[in-house]
């Protein structure tokens, strides 16, 4: 179990720390802004921006939990936005449990969802269903969506253009990783080396997501 207090008395108020992070990497409001920051990356720099509660999906609607949001936009403010999202997302976490109903997790349509492994092994019908997801996908319809969700590293969006089929026409991964590194050009220049340590671990990127 994650303990915040044993954490919060290591770094929040440690000298060194504050140190190498209080106004070290500040991204003013417009300039999150203007190079399409998402995520706590956004909010540390001050804007009150959150999907789950500017475009509510699934149940966040129905559940409590505040948006942390900075002051500065510095390294020492992302650090603490984060710091508290992790406690607002104990909080979701206990607010589903509580609310998770009985029963299947799983709609019993297997040409929508991959069926039972014990009954693909042992019927023909679900076999095949699982045989037609796997290599065709689902039948999707024609047209065109873009559905964007709140990640620990901030908007990860799928447009997705589809002539039909179980394989788009054109998919477009917004991956935030990608996006939000895209400020280092601006963020950087300025700051000593060693700084680039507390900057680069303040946006709390991840290569492989980039790659997209």
């Amino acid at each position: 179990m994650v303990n915040f207090e044993e954490s919060e008395k290591l770094l929040t108020r440690n000298r060194i720390f504050v140190d190498r992070t209080r106004d070290i990497g500040v991204i003013p409001k417009d300039m999150a802004i203007d190079y399409g920051l998402s995520g706590p990356n956004l909010r540390g720099s001050g804007l009150d921006y959150d999907l789950r509660k500017a475009h509510p999906y699934l149940v966040y609607d129905q559940l409590k939990f505040e948006v942390p949001v900075g002051s500065v936009g510095d390294c020492y403010d992302r650090y603490l936005v984060r710091m508290e999202e992790m406690r607002q997302s104990v909080r979701i976490l206990h607010q589903c449990l509580d609310q998770l109903p009985d029963g299947p997790i799983n709609i019993s349509d297997g040409k929508t969802v991959l069926p039972p492994k014990d009954k693909v092994l042992t019927k023909m019908e679900e076999l095949i269903h699982q045989f037609i997801l796997v290599t065709q996908g689902v039948n999707a319809p024609p047209g065109e969506i873009y559905f964007g969700a709140e990640n620990p590293k901030g908007e990860l969006g799928f447009y997705i253009n589809s002539k039909g089929g179980g394989t788009p026409h054109r998919l477009k991964i917004r991956a935030p990783s990608f996006v939000n590194l895209s400020i280092l050009s601006y963020l950087l220049p300025g700051h000593m080396m060693s700084d680039t340590v507390a900057i680069l671990g303040s946006l709390d990127f991840v290569m492989g997501e980039c790659d997209r």
